[in-house]
């Protein structure tokens, strides 16, 4: 009797620690499916606003517009990239791209959006304080400006000390400060001009980018062949099959910042394209660009062969990137024109 209880009490400790297993296995997988499902929501893009609507709310906010009185020039511009910058940091689950945490830690699709979206945020804040503000290249640079673009082009990686997001915020009040002048009557008047040749400048940055991300996205369907050394000038790099997705969601990002861009610019330099006979242009990349922002059904990106049985995704994007480029290249053709 006294040897059956022995063995008895041996068993319990297994049957306990059988019993914390169980409970640890459902709880991590518990904690799992939840975060699943807060990487789904995270991972939503954003959705289209309107430029021009809200250029105005922030204007009307700070005092600064009335039934009597419009948006000074270059106003919906500069909002639209302080919105584009705004959007970055507070849409669901915040910028990801720096996270050391799950889900963030885990995602790889919309840090790839963001990369895309500031990209074109540091390009135009570049040439807000390069080209926009400036009337010659021997004029001062605007005070908030030449704070604001380095503050953009901080490393998107940084989680501390300090994180990515102050310092991006930390531009985006400067450039606030920038809109406030802007529109102020102040004697220190922030200026824009609305020139042919700087939103040539500007497109030319563009139109680089553009093309770049069309190779790339082309680069996931070409075939790896040896190559002779003589061949070394003409030799494809193929996107790693990794990284194909990623190249398509920054694509995806690119294209939405630079439709917000667009439309600004198509208010504050109405009348250069007028003149340039340019609107047409401008829309027609505009409506190349919203192409891009179709609803994917498929929950992979898929890159099946050229004519294969599988959608090619990347050629899809690869296509409405390069039709946009070619249309930048003919517009900056036309504001280049006497």
């Amino acid at each position: 009797m006294s040897r059956l209880k022995g063995k008895m009490q041996s068993l319990k400790p297994n049957i306990n620690m059988s019993g914390v297993g169980k409970v640890a296995f459902f709880a991590i997988l518990i904690m799992a499916v939840l975060l699943s499902f807060l990487g789904m929501y995270w991972s939503r893009e954003p959705d289209q606003f309107d430029v021009v609507a809200v250029a105005k709310e922030k204007a009307a906010q700070r005092g600064y517009l009335d039934n009597s009185k419009k948006l000074a020039v270059g106003y919906t511009t500069a909002s639209t990239l302080h919105s584009i910058v705004d959007t970055l940091l507070e849409k669901p689950g915040g910028f990801i791209s720096n996270d050391i945490t799950p889900p963030g830690v885990f995602m790889d699709n919309m840090p790839a959006w963001e990369f895309g979206v500031l990209v074109q945020s540091r390009d135009l804040a570049r040439a807000f304080r390069k080209e926009f503000s400036r009337s010659q290249s021997q004029s001062t640079e605007d005070v908030n400006l030449k704070i604001a673009e380095p503050q953009f082009n901080f490393d998107n990686k940084s989680w501390a000390l300090p994180s990515s997001e102050s310092e991006y915020r930390r531009g985006n009040k400067e450039l606030m400060e920038y809109l406030d002048r802007l529109s102020g009557e102040s004697n220190n008047k922030a200026q824009f001009y609305a020139r042919a040749d700087n939103l040539a400048d500007w497109l030319s940055d563009v139109s680089t980018r553009l093309g770049s991300l069309s190779q790339r996205l082309s680069a996931s369907v070409i075939e790896d062949k040896p190559q002779l050394e003589s061949d070394e000038n003409t030799r494809y790099v193929r996107t790693p099959w990794s990284k194909v997705d990623d190249v398509f969601y920054e694509a995806r990002g690119t294209s939405w910042a630079l439709i917000h861009m667009l439309r600004a610019v198509e208010v504050d330099f109405v009348f250069t394209l007028q003149d340039k006979n340019a609107l047409v242009s401008l829309r027609q990349i505009i409506r190349e660009l919203e192409a891009t922002q179709a609803s994917i059904w498929s929950p992979f990106i898929l890159n099946g062969s050229g004519f294969g049985v599988l959608a090619n995704h990347s050629l899809v994007m690869a296509s409405y990137i390069a039709r946009a480029n070619t249309a930048v290249i003919d517009l900056r053709r036309l504001l280049q024109q006497g």
